[in-house]
């Protein structure tokens, strides 16, 4: 590539439907178009409801990919990218495939793939081979944890590999008030996590049923994808079973995450498993007080100086800190002071996007 020649950088991602790694393609888009005065994003199959989140000046685009090997959205991505001189390509996630047929007929296009995998503590059971074969033709691997850097390290071909961690952008927290959530003001806790079983809202609900026993007053709030499946059945059987339904409640997909965390007091996550959770930086902007099971990159960003951290599957302590929260406003108010103040810090849009443009320009 002409060294002279200008980086400007797509983010390529499946969707925009709510979710870390379509969070993270929106903030990356956002920010480059703020820090570099270029930002472009591409969805592949499908659009959602975060792209009410783009900068209005993003060069955005919807591929409408319908198969596997859909060339007609594959020579739309070329004419995307050669109409706007696009010299990098960040595929999210399994974007990578589609990425990799672009640099095939585009091959001067360099490819950096931003791995979001969540379920990191099982990195032994993920398939590699295709992975491995994908991984030829990048240039740069972006993680968003110490263990998903490792296993690149160990298993692709690629070894230009960098840990960075997600971030938050100020430019997604401008809001318009439409969701109101139930409950008393002061006494709602949220979760921020798509039903998928790797959060393990079942554990939550666990919680919430010894908790109203204690504290009836205070309310639970999950905010996240709904697929409509087993897992998302039996949540609403065991908040039904476990009488919460004056207790829990369930709003699905909301594109308004800022103005629902103002309403709210307390964030939780129970997850199973984790790389760098966006719920848990978004809680530390908002000045959440925030209690998480020690799973992923969790440990990094709380520390016990700035929020609670519980064992995976742990129910009992996580009441226990909970209660701890609740009764104890000056605890609270000190773990949510520290955590906001780290996520600035550390996990904004400023300081991540300086690492990662010298991370890019390095040779």
């Amino acid at each position: 590539m002409n060294p002279n020649k200008k980086i400007k950088i797509l983010q390529l991602i499946d969707s925009l439907e709510a979710g870390g790694a379509e969070r993270m393609a929106v903030n990356y888009a956002n920010a480059l178009c703020s820090y570099t005065g270029f930002g472009a994003l591409a969805t592949t199959r499908a659009e959602g409801i975060l792209k009410q989140q783009l900068n209005g000046s993003v060069c955005y685009n919807f591929l409408n990919r319908k198969q596997l090997f859909d060339f007609k959205a594959l020579f739309l991505l070329r004419k995307i990218v050669k109409e706007n001189e696009i010299t990098h390509i960040q595929a999210h996630s399994s974007s990578l495939f589609f990425a990799v047929f672009l640099k095939l007929i585009c091959p001067q296009i360099i490819l950096i793939w931003h791995d979001h995998y969540g379920a990191s503590e099982m990195l032994k059971k993920r398939p590699v081979l295709l992975l491995q074969i994908a991984s030829i033709f990048v240039r740069n691997i972006l993680s968003v944890n110490h263990n998903l850097k490792a296993w690149a390290l160990d298993k692709l071909y690629c070894k230009k590999v960098c840990y960075l961690p997600n971030f938050t952008s100020e430019s997604s927290m401008v809001f318009n008030e439409t969701t109101r959530l139930f409950g008393a003001s002061g006494k709602r806790i949220v979760c921020l996590a798509n039903l998928r079983p790797q959060k393990n809202h079942m554990m939550l609900l666990q919680v919430a049923r010894i908790l109203k026993k204690d504290y009836p007053d205070w309310t639970f709030h999950l905010v996240g994808k709904d697929f409509h499946d087993d897992y998302s059945k039996e949540i609403v059987e065991k908040i039904a079973q476990y009488q919460l339904e004056d207790h829990v409640f369930v709003y699905g997909s909301r594109s308004d995450i800022p103005s629902i965390l103002n309403q709210s007091t307390i964030g939780v996550l129970t997850s199973i498993s984790e790389g760098l959770p966006v719920a848990i930086l978004e809680y530390g902007f908002h000045s959440l007080a925030v209690v998480a099971t020690k799973v992923g990159e969790v440990p990094t960003v709380l520390n016990q100086q700035e929020g609670i951290l519980i064992e995976s599957n742990d129910v009992l302590s996580f009441c226990e800190a909970l209660k701890r929260i609740i009764t104890d406003k000056a605890l609270r108010i000190d773990l949510s002071v520290k955590l906001h103040s780290k996520v600035i810090s550390s996990y904004s849009e400023k300081a991540i996007i300086t690492l990662y443009t010298e991370w890019i320009h390095e040779k």
